[in-house]
Formats: C-alpha cells, structure tokens, sequence
C-alpha cells in the first residue's frame, strides 16, 4: 500500500492503496465516526470508527481487513 496522500480541510481524504494487486485512488468523506469510502468509482464501503480505536466495515462492497486498517490509519494519522 502507498501513501501518497491529499488531505483537504472539510473532512475528505484521497490517496492511493494498492486493492486486488491494483494501485487505486481511495476517496474518503468523513462524517463523524463514519468513513464514506469509494475506490475505483465501483468499490463503495462505510466505516465505523469504534471506541477503542478499530474501524468496522458496516455497509458496501466487503473489504479486506488490510484495506479498511490502511484506509484508517490514513485518515486518523493526517488529523
């Protein structure tokens, strides 16, 4: 996984992640604890950001935990 990243300063995040041995540009929108995430225009999935610091899929395409572990880490590190 790469991390070239882009952050904006209204919540939403692009950067790349290597998806099914492919180099893709992930788009994130945050909205409090949920993470709006759409790779590849066709790869769509919510996160939950969780209490104790984890992140869980609750809705869209099924990601691999690597993916929704990156995506997170991206996301939180550039807060």
């Amino acid at each position: 996984m790469t991390d070239s990243f882009k952050n904006t300063t209204d919540g939403k995040y692009e950067f790349t992640i290597n998806y099914s041995e492919r180099e893709l540009t992930c788009h994130v929108e945050r909205e409090g604890d949920i993470l709006h995430v759409r790779m590849d225009n066709n790869i769509i999935a919510d996160l939950e950001l969780q209490p104790d610091g984890t992140a869980v899929q609750i809705s869209g395409d099924e990601l691999p935990d690597s993916s929704i572990e990156f995506i997170k880490k991206q996301v939180l590190d550039q807060e």
